[in-house]
C-alpha cells in the first residue's frame, strides 16, 4: 500500500466509524471506485483498532465510572453505571455469536457493492423512519433488558456491510424511545467490546505472517483513523440535535441509488 491510500482508507474509517453510514461499506468501495487492491481484512483491524482508541478515550471517564460500578455490581450494589455497563456486556453477546456463526459467509459472499447498495438504501429508510416517527425522551440510564436484547441483535444485522452498526443501533435505540443523544452514546460504548473482540482474533492470526512493512502501514493506519474518529465522535454528539438523521438518511440514499447505477 501506498502513503495515499493508506491516508485515505484511514480517513474514510475514522470519519464514518461513528457516522450512521457504515464504516466497511466505504472501505470496500474504496477500491472499487480507485482500482486500488482490496487493503485487506488486516488493515481493516488496524484502522478499527484507531478508532477503538479514539472512542475509549472520549468516553474515558464514563467508562471508569461504568468499570468500578460493575465491580462493585457484583459485590450486590447496583447503580445507573454498573447497570449501563452490564447492557453493553450483554448487548454484544448476539453479534458475537453471529459473528463466530457466519462470519467467513458474509466475508466471501456478501462483500460485494450490489449487497452494499441494499443495505445501504433499507437501512437508510428505516433510520429515517424511526428518527421521524418515535417518541424520543428516554435516556441511555432508562435501558430494559428487552431494550438490550433488540438493540444487540440489531447490531448483529450490522455484520451484513452497507449496514452500519451505529446506524443499527441508533435506529433500534430510536425506535424503543430513546432520544438520538442517548441512542448515540450507548451505541458507541457498544462499539467497544465489539471491536475488542473482532479486531483481536484478527490481528492475532495476522500477526503470524505480517512482515515488518505490513506493520508499519497498519500503525500508521491506525493513528490517523484515531485522530479523525475522536474528532468525528466529538463533533457528531455536539450536532445532533440541532441538524438530527436527515442528512445522514439523504446521504445514504444517495450513495446507494449511485450504487446500483453504476454496478448495475
Amino acid at each position: 500500500m501506498d502513503i495515499i491510500q493508506i491516508i485515505v482508507l484511514a480517513l474514510v474509517q475514522g470519519l464514518t466509524e461513528f457516522l450512521p453510514i457504515s464504516s466497511s461499506a466505504h472501505l470496500i468501495l474504496v477500491p472499487f471506485v480507485t482500482d486500488w487492491p482490496d487493503q485487506g481484512l488486516a488493515f481493516d483491524v488496524a484502522v478499527h483498532v484507531g478508532t477503538l482508541t479514539a472512542v475509549v478515550f472520549y468516553f474515558r471517564k464514563e467508562i471508569n465510572k461504568m468499570f468500578f460500578a460493575w465491580l462493585s455490581s457484583l459485590r450486590g450494589n447496583h447503580s445507573e453505571e454498573s447497570k449501563l455497563a452490564w447492557a453493553v456486556l450483554i448487548g454484544t453477546i448476539p453479534v458475537g455469536l453471529a459473528g463466530l456463526l457466519f462470519k467467513d459467509y458474509i466475508s466471501d459472499n456478501l462483500r460485494t457493492p450490489l449487497v452494499i447498495a441494499i443495505t445501504t438504501i433499507v437501512f437508510g429508510l428505516l433510520l429515517g423512519y424511526a428518527y421521524c416517527s418515535g417518541k424520543n425522551k428516554r435516556s441511555e440510564y432508562s435501558i430494559t433488558l428487552f431494550d438490550i436484547i433488540v438493540i444487540g441483535c440489531a447490531q448483529a444485522i450490522a455484520l451484513i456491510p452497507g449496514t452500519s452498526r451505529s446506524g443499527i443501533t441508533i435506529t433500534a435505540g430510536l425506535f424503543l424511545g430513546l432520544t438520538a443523544q442517548a441512542s448515540a452514546r450507548f451505541s458507541f460504548l457498544l462499539s467497544i467490546p465489539v471491536i475488542v473482540l473482532a479486531g483481536g482474533v484478527e490481528t492475532l492470526d495476522y500477526l503470524k505472517v505480517a512482515s515488518i512493512n505490513d506493520m508499519n502501514d497498519l500503525i500508521a493506519g491506525a493513528i490517523i483513523s484515531a485522530i479523525s474518529a475522536y474528532f468525528c465522535i466529538h463533533f457528531f454528539l455536539k450536532l445532533l440535535e440541532r441538524i438530527g438523521m436527515t442528512p445522514f438518511v439523504i446521504y445514504r440514499l444517495a450513495l446507494g441509488l449511485l450504487l446500483l447505477v453504476f454496478y448495475l
